[in-house]
């Protein structure tokens, strides 16, 4: 049996203020077309669907058209909810989707019930977990005691293995929580002291366990368990990253192999340095894809007038400009228009505040968002 193995999508997320749905449309066609050469059985999307507890109309939409493209082509697909998604708007019609094999796992009641696949080698089972804190497993399971990520997670564990768990049989495990050691970036949200984290240990008796939550893909605890990461950088902590979707091929009881399938991005998120004059030189930048997203970092030893509308002459989606010279290593603060460029939000609250001679209150600046954000989106 082959799975394909996905996961942080963030539909309609914003990286510097920059939508990245025509990115996600784009990389989502490309999954589609990998998941047919792969003519792959089953997909597992492992959690953060949306950016969004309350995900944007047009992700939502993106996010149908995903399902009924893997439907329309008879691939079973299992969805869990991610730290960024609500449970319960992911759960939403659950029963229905069933009849097109699309499984939407429903809100951690304490209980998870495997779907049975089968093919040549006999039955392989799938659980959905999906992201779970403390409080909701203590939950269910008052008398456990549970206090911790690694309590919450080893308490449902431990019930699968107690309820429905079949050991002769293949079994995977769709899951979104953060594995002790997994190697982090700056786009995941970061529990204090680490709080969140739990051990690969809990998950050995699973045949594959395909997690999410993880930007950078990469093994936790040998091949078996994985972190497939994001299909676009959200970061440029993520600059270095290979995007890819992880390919498991499950043959009979032990015999599993994973590969991965490189992703190419509508644009790629670079990082440049140099002065501004070799910057702005045309031998410096002929053949490079101007509009990647980029973070360039000039080591001029004077600020440069308008650095940042003068560059995006030639890099039009530049999301970032640092100074890298003397006074930056000496602790110098930049002037927050060199920078980066101020937000639709900001500037609104400095009109405001210079037309009122006083700050917006926090209801106007939480009606202001809302309201800029539902403008982005319909230009997007």
């Amino acid at each position: 049996m082959r799975l394909a193995h996905i996961s942080d999508l963030h539909l309609g997320k914003r990286v510097n203020e920059f939508s990245m749905l025509e990115d996600q449309r784009y990389i989502v066609k490309q999954i589609e077309s990998i998941l047919e050469e792969e003519a792959a059985d089953a997909v597992l999307i492992a959690g953060d669907v949306y950016d969004k507890p309350v995900p944007p109309g047009e992700a939502v939409r993106l996010f149908d058209g995903f399902l009924t493209a893997l439907a329309d082509r008879g691939i079973h697909v299992f969805v869990i909810s991610g730290n960024h998604d609500s449970p319960e708007r992911i759960a939403f019609g659950s029963r229905l989707m069933e009849k097109s094999r699309v499984y939407m796992a429903p809100v951690y009641d304490g209980h998870v019930s495997p779907i049975e696949l089968r093919d040549a080698y006999g039955s392989v089972y799938v659980y959905m977990l999906p992201f779970v804190k403390p409080a909701v497993v203590k939950k269910c399971w008052p008398e456990e005691g549970i206090e911790t990520y690694e309590d919450a997670v080893g308490c449902a564990v431990a019930h699968m293995k107690e309820e429905v768990f079949v050991p002769e049989a293949r079994n995977v495990l769709v899951a979104h929580q953060l594995v002790i050691g997994a190697s982090r970036c700056d786009s995941e949200e970061v529990s204090v002291g680490g709080l969140d984290q739990v051990s690969a240990a809990l998950f050995r008796d699973f045949d594959y366990t395909a997690l999410g939550h993880i930007h950078g893909p990469q093994n936790a605890g040998g091949e078996r368990i994985r972190y497939c990461g994001s299909p676009l950088k959200y970061s440029f902590s993520e600059a270095g990253h290979v995007k890819s979707v992880t390919i498991v091929d499950l043959e009979e009881k032990g015999d599993i192999r994973v590969r991965t399938r490189p992703l190419i991005p509508l644009h790629d998120m670079r990082e440049i340095r140099g002065s501004y004059e070799e910057v702005v030189s045309r031998d410096f930048y002929r053949g490079t894809a101007v509009d990647d997203y980029l973070h360039i970092t000039l080591t001029d030893e004077e600020d440069i007038l308008d650095a940042m509308g003068k560059l995006r002459a030639i890099y039009p989606n530049i999301m970032r400009l640092d100074y890298d010279n003397r006074r930056t290593r000496e602790g110098g603060q930049l002037p927050e228009k060199v920078q980066r460029a101020k937000s639709p939000l900001e500037l609104l609250e400095e009109l405001y505040a210079l037309q009122n001679n006083q700050p917006m209150s926090g209801e106007q600046r939480e009606l202001s968002a809302r309201l800029i954000e539902e403008l982005w989106e319909d230009r997007a």
